[in-house]
């Protein structure tokens, strides 16, 4: 296949994934972060990539926002929000920090591609991206790209989507500039 012919069944696919996730999933993930006082954020991988890619458009926002594991990263409290990119939703480092975080009384924001999940089920709001995870043959779409690559593709789209409603309400491109890397 040419470059053009693979690119339009990766959009497509990206599409079929991004059309099922309603509207009221989408406003409850930005009621979270505007209900937030700090945002941390876990993920491993791929998926790791394209959420920190959503989390450092949070902080061009204005918001605070730490990657777990980093060395400055503070202590969490019942007014933070979590946010895990977890194909399966079960990956047990995450549900354990999850559920610490639960027991602090803090928020969960759960990316993730698996219904009825572990993670799913203690989330205060999920973006479910009905794309394979790690094996083609547990999802209910069968995608032509590798792995877990439409998954991964879906979770910086969706962010960039709730990101682009967010804007609307908050703080405009430059706003956004003025926070951006200036030590490159």
């Amino acid at each position: 296949m040419s470059f053009y012919e693979n690119e339009q069944i990766i959009l497509k696919e990206l599409e079929t994934v991004l059309d099922q996730i309603p509207q009221n999933d989408a406003d409850r993930a930005a009621d979270l972060i505007n209900g937030a006082d700090r945002i941390f954020f876990q993920a491993l991988g791929r998926a790791a990539n394209a959420g920190k890619s959503f989390v450092m458009r949070l902080m061009h926002m204005g918001r605070e926002v730490y990657v777990l594991g980093e060395t400055n990263t503070p202590n969490f409290t019942e007014r933070d929000l979590l946010i895990i990119c977890s194909g399966s939703g079960e990956t047990k480092q995450f549900v354990d920090v999850a559920k610490k975080a639960k027991e602090i009384g803090g928020k969960l924001l759960l990316f993730t591609a698996t219904a009825g999940s572990t993670l799913m089920n203690m989330a205060d709001g999920t973006i479910l991206i009905k794309a394979p995870s790690k094996k083609q043959e547990e999802s209910s779409f069968t995608s032509v790209q590798p792995m877990a690559s439409l998954f991964e593709q879906g979770i910086l789209l969706a962010g960039d989507a709730i990101i682009l409603g967010m804007m609307k309400n908050n703080t405009g491109n430059d706003e956004m500039f003025s926070r951006h890397s200036n030590l490159e």
